[in-house]
């Protein structure tokens, strides 16, 4: 009978002390890998957790225009294809979106295509236009006579452009608002008081405001010597502080905080059905990189003048209007502004 030799078993020597490190090495990799992916699991959630806590908070308070947007619009040019308009309207009317809010404040915010910053025009609410259907009347007239869709077709007319969003804040809104910022700093042009009995004194130079006294600044259009037109400067201003406050001091790195101020703030606005929190958080993923430096301010300077009816009406600067609507045309904003200087504003 043939017979195998047994096998021999290969020796088993003791590990090394190398040997042992690397494994507790490994393994420290591995659970410090199980650690971070933990933590990030976690984050997703809660931040998840926390933007979807946020974007009810605003889809749930906010007013919705039914049809807010006009289905006939001025064509996009290819250059522009990427860029936004929104125009933005302050009212101190109860019900902002209604036909009976005459706007206080109007604003047309442009976003660039490469979305390097905001730019915010501010147009005199009596200025004259062309209100489609009804001739050449003030600006403010069309909300009376064909509410929000033909105050955004009034605009778009103006400048040759389409209107991508619209949103009315109720000034009311803005009490909560600063004071979730805990006030809104702005630097104060020219000296003046609010009058009436419950007025405030509002010095030149950096101040802060919140509750009634920004209601009040935003408020007043009487007793400047240029009238309207340091109302602009002083809304601008207010909403320059908004902006900084936000991007500086973050009140939204805070949950409570976060959610308070919207749920104060959403009743208060009124926006077109498409912009939503997904709309607003799309943007606000667009422009992470901006910084209060990257909001510019200007206004389309205008004279007097009467109206067809004998009222008085504000003349836009024909020259400025022409280059600000090429510049919206091209996406040139920027450069308009930056060539303009301070003959932009």
């Amino acid at each position: 009978m043939r017979t195998h030799p047994s096998p021999v078993a290969p020796s088993k020597e003791p590990p090394s002390k190398e040997h042992g490190r690397r494994r507790v090495a490994v393994r420290r990799v591995r659970n410090g890998l199980w650690l971070v992916a933990s933590v990030v699991l976690a984050a997703a959630l809660v931040l998840g957790g926390y933007l979807w806590s946020l974007a009810t908070a605003f889809d749930g308070g906010r007013n919705t225009i039914v049809g807010a947007l006009p289905l006939d619009k001025p064509p996009r040019p290819a250059a522009a294809e990427k860029s936004l308009n929104i125009l933005l309207m302050g009212s101190e009317a109860g019900n902002s979106g209604s036909a009976e809010a005459a706007p206080d404040m109007m604003m047309l915010l442009h976003l660039p295509g490469d979305r390097s910053g905001v730019y915010a025009l501010s147009i005199l609410p009596g200025t004259s236009v062309d209100v489609p259907g009804y001739g050449t009347r003030r600006l403010d007239s069309a909300m009376s006579l064909g509410g929000v869709p033909l105050t955004v077709a009034s605009v778009q007319n103006m400048f040759n452009t389409p209107i991508d969003h619209v949103a009315i804040i109720d000034f009311e809104g803005f009490r909560g608002l600063t004071s979730a910022l805990g006030g809104v700093t702005v630097n104060n042009g020219t000296a003046f008081s609010s009058g009436g009995a419950n007025g405030d004194y509002f010095p030149s130079g950096p101040i802060t405001l919140e509750g009634d006294a920004a209601l009040n600044y935003v408020r007043t259009g009487q007793g400047f010597t240029d009238g309207d037109i340091q109302q602009v400067k002083n809304q601008q201003a207010f909403v320059a502080g908004i902006v900084d406050g936000m991007l500086t001091r973050g009140p939204l790195n805070n949950a409570v905080t976060a959610r308070g101020a919207i749920s104060d703030f959403a009743p208060f606005l009124s926006v077109d059905a498409g912009l939503d929190s997904r709309t607003l958080g799309s943007m606000a993923v667009s422009l992470r990189s901006m910084r209060s430096q990257d909001v510019h301010m200007f206004a389309l300077r205008t004279s007097n003048g009467a109206g067809a009816d004998g009222g008085p009406v504000q003349i836009a600067d024909p020259g400025q209007l022409a280059g600000i609507s090429g510049a919206l045309a091209s996406d040139t904003v920027a450069d308009y502004v930056q060539a303009a200087g301070s003959g932009a504003d």
